[in-house]
């Protein structure tokens, strides 16, 4: 780890002009991931700029019952805040699905958007990465890759991002609020990061000298019936193999609304909004969900160990949506 500066400002704007005038700043959160990062020496920042004094830390609701969570609200307080887990269920599942608490409890919302991926070849120094090192090459590609992407990687890299929160956001249709020196600007939580093409150190559309002020979750009435389902290796503290953020709402026995996203199995949070409305007007039944995984992974490719996550993922989509009209059905 080398030397680096260390600034705690109090305000946005001071924020802003301490990013701007430090090249190769990064920001400081709950720091459960930049930290591990710097001892790693994968991140070397020239300075490190604290946020949590930055009166971002609020849950509001706004006029159209829209929801604003600041950028620096703890991930175990988003869980449990009472509007989160009477109107969108899935965020608060997918929040205490991840890490453990002692984490939760430091880890905030914008930390973890801009969390980086757990590839075990990015963090090992002798292992070819272009996410870490542009142009070296993967070795994930041809190494163990029991976890890695089976949708939307390149040959460039196929790690998955590590966020289940992000899964809920994007089948919320969460949008990210971000400022900087050209004011303030709104990202589609779905649009935020980006798939690794030729370029896979590009890993989100936030500039060099932009922090994220909040995420808001715009009024979804059939969020109030969803879930997040996560398969991992053990019960507790272990990154997705699959996981699923579903949102249902059924009417006369047919699908009226229908949001999806999946986790574990690609470097974004995998939506297919194509997939969702196939089901829109049909039964809600066990074959309709099936139709809609199927149009989901449509083009999933699987590498020598991960090639099981593809129909690990059909099966855990249908059982989700299959139990949220369950659950429908016995209202």
């Amino acid at each position: 780890m080398r030397n680096f500066s260390f600034h705690k400002p109090a305000t946005v704007s001071e924020a802003l002009v301490l990013l701007s005038r430090r090249d190769g700043a990064k920001l400081l959160g709950g720091g459960t991931n930049l930290v591990d990062l710097m001892r790693e020496n994968i991140e070397q920042p020239t300075a490190v700029i604290d946020v949590t004094g930055l009166p971002l830390g609020a849950v509001t609701e706004g006029p159209r019952g829209e929801i604003v969570v600041g950028a620096t609200t703890r991930n175990s307080a988003l869980a449990g805040h009472r509007l989160i887990r009477e109107r969108f269920p899935v965020l608060s599942e997918a929040l205490l699905a991840g890490a453990s608490g002692q984490i939760r409890n430091m880890a905030t919302v914008g930390g973890n958007i801009m969390q980086r991926t757990r590839c075990s070849y990015f963090y090992d120094e002798a292992a070819r990465c272009n996410k870490r090192s542009p142009g070296a090459g993967c070795d994930a590609l041809g190494g163990f890759n029991r976890m890695h992407a089976i949708l939307g990687a390149s040959p460039s890299c196929i790690a998955t991002h590590p966020s289940d929160m992000c899964v809920a956001l994007a089948a919320l249709d969460a949008v990210v609020h971000v400022t900087g020196p050209d004011g303030a600007r709104v990202i589609p939580l779905i649009d935020f990061h980006r798939l690794p093409g030729e370029h896979p150190e590009q890993e989100t559309r936030l500039r060099p000298d932009e922090l994220i002020t909040a995420v808001e979750l715009p009024p979804l009435g059939a969020a109030r019936r969803s879930s997040y389902r996560k398969v991992r290796d053990r019960a507790s503290y272990a990154f997705a193999l699959v996981s699923v953020a579903a949102a249902l709402e059924v009417e006369d026995g047919l699908v009226r609304t229908l949001r999806l996203a999946l986790g574990g199995v690609a470097p974004k949070p995998w939506r297919v909004a194509a997939a969702e409305a196939t089901a829109v007007g049909a039964a809600a039944t066990p074959e309709t969900f099936q139709r809609v995984a199927d149009a989901t992974l449509a083009g999933a490719v699987g590498h020598a160990h991960n090639g099981f996550k593809i129909e690990l993922a059909r099966r855990l989509i249908v059982h989700s949506l299959a139990e949220l009209a369950r659950t429908e059905d016995a209202r």
